[in-house]
């Protein structure tokens, strides 16, 4: 199986007491994001909008290839939630200062 790191910086996953770095590609996957506004409430007189976030376009993610997966941002995923090959990291493994240095697993939004 060939995983595909499309974020910008290396992947470490930490399973077994091993650590598995995955470099990144050199390509990020995008996915665009346009606001509309559905509604809005008052409040003491000011009109306040109420926004959606739809996803727009992905660049930078390929089409689905034989025993490859692609690993991707949060955003990435949930706008391709259709694709069984787009995962993300999952299980955030932190240093003592409580910053993240890896993770146990992969997940599939």
């Amino acid at each position: 199986m060939k995983i595909v790191n499309l974020t910008p910086h290396s992947l470490n996953i930490l399973v077994d007491g091993k650590d598995i770095v995955i470099p990144p590609s050199g390509t990020v996957a995008r996915a665009a994001t346009v606001r509309k506004q559905i509604g809005s409430i008052t409040i003491d007189g000011v009109d306040i909008p109420i926004n959606k976030t739809v996803f727009g376009d992905i660049d930078g993610l390929p089409a689905p290839a034989d025993d490859t997966i692609y690993v991707v941002s949060m955003l990435v995923a949930q706008a391709v939630p259709d694709r069984d090959d787009v995962f993300i990291v999952d299980d955030a493994v932190r240093d003592d200062q409580g910053r993240i240095i890896g993770a146990k697993a992969l997940a599939h939004v």
